[in-house]
């Protein structure tokens, strides 16, 4: 028996990863007994004698590699939340190993004919529609990624995969690198002025945790973004702004100019050989936009419709600043702090008078009770399932009945090994074999605001809402219910999996659902009335300019992928001429996005960022359907749980929303809520 943990089943309780015992040094000889193993089970696959049948073609390819899958999950989750140099350098060795091994499959010409038998005899097959999707999605899996393509663009094509897979990676790490890399350390308490008391506790907390006298202010979101709001030093406020701005763009060993240049060539002429004009196109033939067309006109008419609110907006905000602190020009490093300003003098509310109110652990509770309330899940908090760090919250997941429904991994914190965001990811899917329907583990990681010595961790707004981002994901990977792991949870068209998440951040606008969290973390007191109508009426405070700046991420995303990338010689001027249409600030020559936008070069979202717009436009439609029936209406929960979270990517989801709210998504309910059109 071997004595590396990771290649034997886990005999921990709910079969939970087992974190403290696993070594650095098992994962790449699991690694490569999983895909070795991975290899046998399409060996058997291709061998059967017998006629390929969706039993044991379809249904026995979706169930194969399961043990590399939870080795990847693993291995791969720590490799964001967790890492270091040893795990670093063994993600650059196995993901051309697993690009590799994703070719041999798709690229397996006599595995592909029985794939195609099946396929082509679907009319004969008295097929449920889940076995008909994953009938669908298989074959298209092969016929989209070369296995109608001649021996030598097959070998040109796993090249390609190769050079990307490490490129992405190396991406990643030269981003990461570069937030670790920056610190600036504030001698003079003088420069702190405006930072409220809670934020310089943490940034001198900070500095004696590296033996450094003062305050250290980092890259890391819960010590950027208070700076950035609060600081009365503008030059201070710039130095940082410059620095976050200019992540991987300062001609060094961490560049990644070239990579950028790179990475959009080789998903261009991986397009190409598969038969499709630009990377967008081949994206997109498989979300609901369809095509790179679409996806322009859909943020062309917001951006109609945004930008002349985004206008006003903007020049209210120059001319407050001006009378403010006679700014003349307006500096990407003045938005947050002149906009907090106003937003303060308008509605007389500021993220230091809500902080009190949202103490993290309320808030988890919060988001429990609401997630009971509306689908009858109950958390309770394990201290018996093994986790990767101490900050790690990990929690057992029942329905009304007590049946486990999931287990949960919350990770809160920044820290040295871990990346910048917030994101929701999963350590092993759902799925029904058997008979038995095997339950997933699903986690959500962020980087909040810790405790100090003097107060717990109390989190801004934007981290409450981001919180609830995060669990709306949680919950569509917890209530998954589909027979098939590849169909299960999160595994849906990139431009509806972010209709659970961004649902659930409505709740906390709610005078209902803020009731049940929202309390004074000394005195217990509900958060006042007042302060939920300042929180509603400033919901669409500088929505303009908010929607601007999301349009303008997706038409950079849409100029690197929806072209032919040969002809760009200039991250930098690419990029300008991008922003061209959404640009407000004046341009910072220091600054370039695409060499640290993880989100499409080392994420899943390229040519998907605009899939966060179109999906607000599915939440604000679902919403508006809660808010006319009751917030905690337990029939409408019901049917968002059946038809939308627990059914994963088993059929389209146009299909799955309109049997929810028995009508297609209307965009008015997303442009009222945003204050861009009349109520």
């Amino acid at each position: 028996m071997s004595q590396n943990i990771l290649t034997n089943k886990f005999t921990t309780e709910f079969q939970t990863a087992p974190f403290s015992k696993i070594a650095t040094s098992d994962f790449l000889p699991a690694f490569k007994l999983g895909i070795e193993n991975a290899k046998a089970e399409i060996d058997t696959i291709v061998n059967n004698t017998k006629a390929p049948t969706f039993e044991n073609t379809i249904e026995a390819l979706d169930f194969s590699g399961e043990q590399l899958d939870r080795i990847s999950s693993i291995f791969f989750n720590l490799n964001a939340a967790e890492t270091n140099e040893e795990i670093q350098k063994i993600a650059q060795e196995v993901s051309p190993m697993l690009s590799e091994f994703g070719n041999d499959i798709t690229l397996n010409q006599e595995l592909f004919q029985r794939v195609k038998t099946v396929y082509d005899n679907k009319a004969e097959l008295q097929l449920t529609t889940e076995q008909e999707t994953l009938l669908d999605k298989k074959y298209k899996s092969f016929s989209r990624n070369g296995a109608n393509l001649p021996k030598d663009k097959k070998q040109e094509l796993r090249e390609i995969d190769k050079q990307l897979s490490k490129l992405k990676l190396q991406f990643g790490e030269n981003v990461l690198a570069e937030t670790n890399k920056f610190e600036l350390l504030i001698t003079k308490e003088e420069d702190l002025a405006g930072l409220p008391d809670g934020a310089k506790e943490a940034a001198k907390q900070l500095a004696e945790s590296k033996q450094k006298k003062g305050w250290l202010i980092t890259l890391d979101y819960p010590s950027y973004i208070p700076f950035m709001t609060y600081a009365d030093n503008r030059e201070l406020r710039k130095e940082l702004s410059l620095a976050a701005g200019s992540k991987a763009f300062k001609n060094d060993a961490l560049d990644n100019q070239d990579i950028v240049l790179k990475i959009a060539t080789l998903r261009y002429k991986r397009a190409n050989l598969l038969g499709y004009k630009t990377h967008a196109h081949f994206v997109l033939e498989e979300r609901m936009a369809k095509t790179p067309e679409k996806v322009k006109n859909f943020l062309n008419e917001l951006l109609e419709k945004a930008k002349p609110a985004a206008k006003i907006e903007y020049t209210n905000l120059e001319n407050f600043a001006k009378d403010l602190d006679g700014i003349d020009t307006l500096q990407k490093w003045d938005s947050g702090y002149y906009s907090e300003k106003l937003k303060q003098k308008l509605f007389n509310l500021d993220d230091e008078q809500l902080k009190p109110y949202f103490k993290l652990e309320n808030v988890i509770e919060g988001s429990f009770i609401i997630a009971n309330k509306l689908f009858g899940l109950q958390f309770e908090e394990m201290d018996t399932i093994d986790k990767y760090h101490e900050d790690v919250l990990t929690y057992k997941v029942k329905d009304e009945n007590g049946e486990l429904v999931s287990i949960f991994y919350a990770d809160f914190f920044p820290r040295k090994g871990k990346r910048n965001g917030a994101w929701m990811t999963s350590y092993k899917s759902q799925s029904i074999k058997n008979g038995i329907n095997d339950r997933p583990h699903v986690s959500i990681v962020c980087n909040f605001t810790k405790p100090t010595k003097s107060k717990p961790s109390l989190l801004t707004f934007n981290e409450v809402t981001t919180l609830f981002h995060e669990f709306g994901h949680a919950l569509h990977g917890m209530l998954a219910n589909t027979t098939y792991p590849s169909l299960s949870g999160t595994n849906v068209f990139w431009d509806f999996v972010e209709l659970p998440s961004q649902v659930l951040e409505n709740w906390c606008y709610e005078k209902e659902a803020l009731e049940i969290f929202a309390k004074h973390y000394e005195t217990g007191e509900v958060i006042p009335m007042d302060l939920v109508e300042k929180i509603k009426e400033s919901a669409t405070f500088h929505e303009g300019m908010q929607t601007l700046r999301q349009i303008s991420f997706g038409l950079l995303d849409m100029s690197w992928h929806a072209v032919d990338p040969s002809g760009i010689e200039n991250v930098k001027a690419h990029e300008k001429q991008a922003f061209g249409d959404t640009q407000l600030y004046p341009d910072v020559a220091k600054n370039c996005m695409s060499t640290a936008f993880s989100h499409i070069f080392q994420g899943g979202y390229s040519s998907g960022y605009y899939s966060y717009k179109w999906a607000e436009v599915l939440d604000a439609d679902a919403f508006e359907y809660f808010k006319e029936e009751g917030i905690f209406n337990k029939t409408v929960a019901t049917k968002f749980k059946d038809n939308v979270l627990s059914q994963g990517g088993t059929e389209n989801p146009m299909t799955l929303y309109k049997r929810f709210r028995g009508q297609e998504p209307k965009p008015e309910a997303l442009l009222k809520r945003a204050g861009l059109i009349k109520k």
